[in-house]
């Protein structure tokens, strides 16, 4: 028994219920099958403190698009979700919701925290995911992973001793960026730079001996309390008689050297800069180079600490007014000068971060970056749109080391430990009972998490059971797709590609999909401080899921940003209303012979164009789809649906149902076949709609995202029938557009004479022409002689409508007119063309004979408009 579609077409009503229906079909649940073969794609884990935007949106649309596509054509097609615990994010919404309440971390300790944290996690880290559910996301829920879960956490704690055992981790102090607000290290592509307005400060350093001063400039003057060395080129004229004296440091008194470093560029200001080792990552490897001490002048929150003297407990800025007041008072200042520069901030918090000499965990990048290039220059893996493999080779060729540890609580704990009696540093999986070295029990584990991005970088096999041998690694590993946006390709992609290579021998994925932001009407990024966020799911709940899937697939190019509009989402809206109202006319007329999909015996001239332009749409499709091009894909789809079905084929037969038998069984027919194969080709896009007309439909197939996706067949190609068929419409919409033009009603009939050496298939088509063109008889001859009527020219046709009583002779000379000129026009380019040499020599012949057919059509048209002109006349 079909169901029937209700008359309105109201998402509302049906989108909840068919995802349940998909949910308990388990039709989202692959198995390892080995007649099939396998596609993967791992979710980009949202963090556990999100709520759906559109970036999810249109990020979950493409992958679903893609999950559903392969998984019809027969695929064992695995979507694996899941979240990401996201360190700095997370930690930093409980602190704040503590904070209300007038508690601290240290208040409960790191058990009481975590507990918290697992509790906010328990409240909040699901919400996401039932959000992308209303999306449609075809995601196989049974295998949900989180990076915090147990098995994502034994895969973390055996890569962290595996790198540590190869020598590619390690821990030592370097310079690391820090955030002052988050109070963590944070990676350096997590520091996001831009250009900010401020000033160099020319200060004078005296030499010890009074002997003179060096001049210097520097950015940011507080941290000259930091200085020990000040440095001039070796090979400088100007200053290498000074290498090995000393200066006395404005302000604090205390004498430091001058060294000679290769790093300073002796054209830039005046040759001499101020070294400080504590805040400047440069500095510290000159300090490094020179054995220089270390003096950090700041707290972990950006305040003058013990070593700056009076201005201890000042803020990082109020310090730098305060040290230029008083390098000004005394004689040290010479002048300010402004200076645009480019600065960091942490990209959570946007507060400026501050370079500072810590002892961190990092991982050594350059002997694991290398074989990560190799898997993308040989095709191992690919960037779609491939210009992205440039920014990925720029940074893993420049790439310094990742500096992995982060001073919170929340996250994956470092598997190091330390003996309180000997000092040793022992890594392990398992916490150890004794000290290896001294046998100690008193021992300790490193406070400090790891960075979030060292658990995504396993995301791709970490959730297929690595590094256990599980079935699912063995079949779906590596896995096929990775789409994400261009903004994390550094942060994630990178990462993911060198851990999959390091740790599975395989790169992870074979395609790197990349998509651009979604932006606001205007071309503004989406953000909470511009207000001008646009929450999906109050756009679901106003217009439908497929409404909006449909508009973030329309338009949308690889690796380019869209606008999102939701003018674009009513007009999404209206084409779903289409399909559903062309639905539902297609089963008030079915007749109970129509019980199945598949074409009858015999096809008229309409119906071999309509399965012919269908047939070379299923081919276009799915060639789109393979390249990715899913804006592509959606907009032929529109046109075919729209145009072609509803607008031509659906009124074309009407006729034929109304006169019922053999004829008008065989139109329903081709119109079921029609119908439900580009419901299939629109499934992956508008899942919903496609399902819920399914149902209504004689299919026989209990859904229809686990059926066979269309393949093109050379036998439903009719080409010179499909011309033959178009040389009517083209009379058809030229006769329709004339009569618009006069503003001539519909029901105004007029006859209509055809003149072509087409003549048998305007007779065939007199009928269509007729019905569709409001004619009252169609005439068809060699030649025509019709004084003072209306003349449309198509190429193999010239159209005489007598309508003198409707006509106004005057305008009708200046249409003409008008057409000639622009025909007169076409002909001249496209002869210019031809009669240029190199044009000639260079075009493919193909191209020539192309250019050589379109003269002769353009020849033809203006050929027939001068004689209508001289008819008129």
């Amino acid at each position: 028994m079909r169901e029937q579609l209700e008359k309105i077409y109201d998402p509302k009503q049906f989108e909840d219920k068919i995802y349940q229906y998909w949910l308990d079909g388990g039709y989202f649940t692959p198995q390892p099958d080995e007649s099939k073969k396998p596609y993967t794609i791992v979710i980009p884990p949202p963090n556990i403190t999100g709520q759906l935007h559109m970036g999810h949106a249109l990020d979950n649309t493409l992958q679903d698009i893609l999950i559903r596509w392969r998984r019809m054509q027969g695929y064992s097609a695995l979507w694996i979700p899941g979240t990401d615990h996201a360190s700095i994010a997370t930690e930093a919404k409980i602190v704040e919701a503590m904070k209300k309440e007038g508690v601290t971390k240290d208040d409960l300790g790191r058990d009481g925290f975590l507990e918290r944290a697992w509790e906010w996690k328990k409240t909040y880290g699901g919400r996401i995911i039932e959000q992308l559910k209303k999306l449609g996301s075809s995601c196989d829920w049974t295998r949900e992973r989180f990076t915090l879960d147990e098995g994502c956490s034994e895969a973390v704690k055996q890569v962290f001793v595996n790198l540590y055992e190869k020598g590619l981790i390690y821990r030592g102090e370097r310079i690391i960026n820090w955030c002052p607000h988050c109070l963590t290290s944070i990676s350096d592509a997590e520091v996001e730079y831009s250009e900010k307005q401020g000033h160099f400060w020319h200060i004078r350093y005296p030499l010890s001996d009074n002997s003179g001063y060096l001049e210097l400039a520097t950015t940011r003057p507080e941290t000259l309390l930091g200085d020990t060395a000040v440095a001039v080129h070796p090979e400088d004229e100007r200053y290498k008689h000074l290498i090995g004296k000393t200066v006395t440091l404005p302000l604090v008194g205390k004498e430091i050297p001058i060294v000679g470093d290769t790093y300073v560029d002796r054209e830039f200001g005046t040759g001499v800069v101020k070294i400080t080792p504590a805040h400047d990552p440069n500095d510290f490897e000159v300090g490094l180079r020179h054995n220089l001490p270390i003096v950090n002048v700041m707290t972990d929150d950006a305040k003058m600490n013990e070593n700056a003297g009076k201005y201890q407990e000042m803020e990082r800025y109020d310090a730098r007014k305060a040290v230029v007041e008083d390098l000004k008072q005394q004689g040290f200042l010479v002048e300010i000068e402004d200076h645009t520069h480019n600065v960091g901030a942490c990209y959570r918090c946007s507060t400026t971060v501050e370079p500072r000499v810590s002892k961190q965990w990092f991982v050594r990048m350059e002997p694991l970056s290398i074989p990560a290039i190799d898997v993308v220059k040989k095709g191992d893996v690919k960037f779609v749109p491939e210009r992205f493999d440039k920014i990925y080779y720029h940074w893993m060729e420049n790439i310094k080391d990742w500096c992995i540890s982060r001073q919170l609580w929340w996250g994956h704990r470092i598997p190091a430990y330390y003996c309180n009696d000997c000092g040793e540093t022992i890594v392990s999986e398992q916490e150890p009972c004794s000290c290896p070295k001294c046998q100690s029990k008193s021992i300790r584990q490193d406070e400090d998490t790891l960075d979030t991005w060292f658990s995504s970088a396993l995301w791709p096999f970490s959730t297929l059971g690595w590094p256990e041998k599980t079935k699912d690694l063995e079949y779906f590993y590596p896995t096929s797709t990775l789409v994400t946006g261009y903004d994390i390709i550094f942060f994630w992609v990178a990462r993911m590609i060198f851990s999959g290579v390091e740790h599975t021998g395989e790169a992870p994925f074979d395609t790197v999909f990349i998509h651009g932001i979604i932006r606001d009407t205007q071309g503004r990024k989406m953000s909470k401080s511009l207000g001008n966020g646009i929450d999906p799911l109050e756009i679901i709940d106003e217009y439908g899921a497929d409404a909006l899937r449909f508009m973030l697939a329309t338009g949308n190019s690889p690796g380019n940003d869209m606008r999102f509009s939701e003018e674009k989402v009513k007009s999404s809206r209206n084409f779903a209303n289409k399909i559903w109202n062309a639905t539902r006319f297609i089963l008030m007329n079915l007749a109970d012979e129509v019980d199945s999909v598949g074409l009858p015996s015999h096809l008229e001239i309409e119906d071999k164009w309509v399965v012919s332009k269908y047939n070379a749409l299923v081919r276009e499709v799915t060639e789109n789809l393979e390249k990715f091009e899913l804006g592509i894909a959606v907009q032929k789809l529109y046109d075919f649906i729209w145009d072609i079905l509803c607008d031509w084929y659906i009124e074309l037969v009407k006729s034929r149902f109304q006169e019922g038998g053999q004829t008008g069984i065989d139109a329903q027919k081709v119109l079921i076949y029609v119908m439900t194969n580009t419901l299939k080709l629109l499934h992956p896009f508008m899942p919903f709609i496609t399902e819920e007309i399914w149902h209504a439909l004689p299919t026989g197939d209990i859904s229809i995202m686990i059926s066979a996706w269309p393949e093109y067949d050379k036998n439903l190609d009719f080409g010179e029938e499909s011309r033959e068929f178009e040389r009517v419409m083209d009379a058809i919409k030229a006769i329709r557009n004339i009569r618009s033009e006069m503003n001539v009603p519909p029901s105004k009939k007029a006859s209509v004479f055809v003149e072509s050496t087409f003549a048998e298939t305007f007779e065939k088509g007199s009928i269509f022409i007729e019905r569709l063109a409001s004619a009252s008889e169609v005439k068809v001859g060699n030649q025509f002689d019709v004084p003072g009527a209306v003349q449309v020219v198509t190429d193999c046709a010239r159209i005489f409508i007598p309508m003198d009583d409707l006509v106004d002779k005057k305008k009708e000379l200046e249409r003409l007119n008008k057409e000639k000129a622009d025909c007169e026009k076409d002909v001249t380019f496209i002869s210019g063309k031809l009669n240029n040499e190199k044009f000639i020599s260079k075009a493919p012949q193909n191209i020539v004979e192309q250019e050589k057919q379109k003269l002769a059509k353009a020849s033809e048209r203006l050929a027939k408009i001068l004689e209508s002109i001289a008819d008129l006349g």
